[in-house]
């Protein structure tokens, strides 16, 4: 991690269901020959201070990734952003010195590897609240910086206000944007069905390369 950045824990969510992919683990599945987790945890890592694996089930079966595991800490598939709020939590908890998280989705491969570095440099840059990846004019809201003070609004806004939606929780704050390249391929590029690995391997054979810088 750059040293100019504070402590930061990066969160890898793995908590989504895979219902368009028939359920089952989707960040086990295989891409050259490795889970998509493991694409993610070596991107990730050198990014941040440490890393948490948000994902339900039995953390033994997940041993072998030697990360810390952590279950959604409200019930009820509220989505990413209870991956969110079980980051914060455990922060609190766990690193209670740290006061920032940075999220990483686990079905993305190749999410670029300066992106902590960029959210922070906006954040600072802008006085923003938190920042999130952008990319071919598109928001990437799973990809984001969050200062961990803000999880008991984040617990609030699931329980009492019903909030499901990354953006729909973060218009209340400022926001920083950044935007990433997306060619020769979008790094926020996610398997959501069979054939979207198919279609990453070819366009990475035809790319020529293994993995993205």
């Amino acid at each position: 991690m750059a040293s100019n950045l504070p402590e930061i824990v990066g969160v890898l969510l793995a908590g989504g269901q895979a219902q368009r992919m028939g359920g089952g683990e989707k960040y086990l599945l295989p891409l050259q020959g490795r889970p998509l987790l493991a694409h993610a945890i070596e991107r990730a890592r050198p990014q941040v201070t440490s890393l948490l694996l948000n994902a339900a089930g039995d953390p033994g079966r997940l041993s072998t990734f030697g990360l810390p595991v952590a279950c959604d800490v409200f019930e009820g598939h509220a989505g990413p952003l209870a991956g969110i709020l079980t980051g914060m939590e455990w922060v609190l908890q766990n690193a209670s010195q740290c006061r920032w998280i940075a999220t990483f989705a686990t079905d993305t491969p190749f999410f670029p590897m300066d992106m902590v570095r960029h959210l922070w440099t906006a954040v600072e840059a802008e006085e923003a609240d938190l920042a999130r990846a952008t990319s071919a004019d598109r928001p990437q809201p799973v990809f984001g910086l969050w200062p961990v003070a803000l999880a008991p609004d984040l617990r609030r806004a699931l329980t009492e206000e019903g909030a499901r939606k990354i953006t729909a929780w973060t218009a209340r704050y400022r926001t920083a944007d950044v935007a990433f390249p997306a060619e020769p391929i979008d790094p926020f590029f996610n398997i959501n069905q069979s054939q979207d690995l198919t279609r990453l391997e070819a366009l990475l054979e035809k790319a020529g390369k293994d993995k993205l810088a």
